[in-house]
């Protein structure tokens, strides 16, 4: 194969394989322009150099090779935004069970975007990424993105860019997983408010509304531990539809 051949099929490979890396939130990875970013990039496109596509018909030229990264960078994006509803799952939970028990107080420093973040928002975080490696999800990306190169020619008019709310379509999943996590803890602390707010009540000389702050954080952290072993079953479930979008998007259609 041509020198040329070979750098257009490899730019427009490390394109798809960019655009879907750089939107995949991935434990201890900063951002989209972070040097390990761009390592996995380079990397995971050598890897899928068996199949690269094969040149057009009048070669790599500079429009056929901008017109082909155009296209592949919008499927990387759109099947990074796959994964990452899914992730943002955890997030969603995290957001809803902190406020209510008082845990949005507690902060620490997000490795991924050295921010001031909240405690339970980056363990969330941590976990959801583990999750996403444990169950073999990014196999099921590697092996899209190749299938990809041989049913979806770079450059090509993919037929799902006319009709993307499959891909919108999973922002419900990712809202549904995360109200699944954080109900229970959500209505455990509920019923707790309205107890002391009762109890309170009958006895206004105890002001037990001033141990709603220790008893809402307890319970939550109580909770949170109990059901941590049902996470791992949720977010299994919660991929099915993800896997199916991302094997979708390969086929182009």
């Amino acid at each position: 194969m041509h020198i040329d051949a070979v750098l257009g099929s490899f730019v427009v490979t490390l394109s798809r394989v960019a655009g879907t890396v750089s939107w995949i939130p991935i434990p201890g990875m900063r951002s989209a322009l972070d040097p390990s970013r761009i390592l996995l990039a380079v990397s995971l496109t050598l890897v899928l150099s068996p199949a690269w596509p094969g040149a057009p018909a009048g070669g790599w030229t500079a429009g056929t090779i901008l017109a082909a990264v155009t296209a592949d960078a919008l499927y990387g994006i759109a099947s990074g935004l796959v994964v990452a509803f899914l992730l943002e799952g955890f997030l969603v939970a995290a957001q809803a069970v902190g406020l209510q028990a008082g845990l949005s107080f507690a902060s620490t420093i997000d490795p991924t975007s050295q921010a001031d973040s909240p405690a339970l928002l980056v363990l969330m975080q941590w976990t959801a990424g583990l999750l996403f490696l444990a169950a073999g999800l990014h196999h099921e990306v590697i092996r899209a993105i190749a299938l990809s190169l041989r049913t979806a020619p770079p450059g090509a008019v993919i037929s799902w860019l006319r009709e993307p709310e499959f891909v919108w379509a999973l922002g419900s999943s990712m809202l549904t997983l995360g109200v699944r996590l954080s109900l229970p803890v959500v209505a455990l602390l509920l019923f707790a408010d309205l107890a002391l707010a009762l109890m309170s009540r009958i006895q206004p000389q105890l002001q037990l509304l001033s141990l709603a702050f220790p008893v809402k954080t307890l319970a939550a952290l109580l909770l949170l531990a109990a059901s941590a072993s049902v996470a791992p079953a949720l977010f299994e479930r919660a991929a099915g539809p993800s896997v199916a979008a991302l094997y979708r998007l390969a086929h182009g259609n």
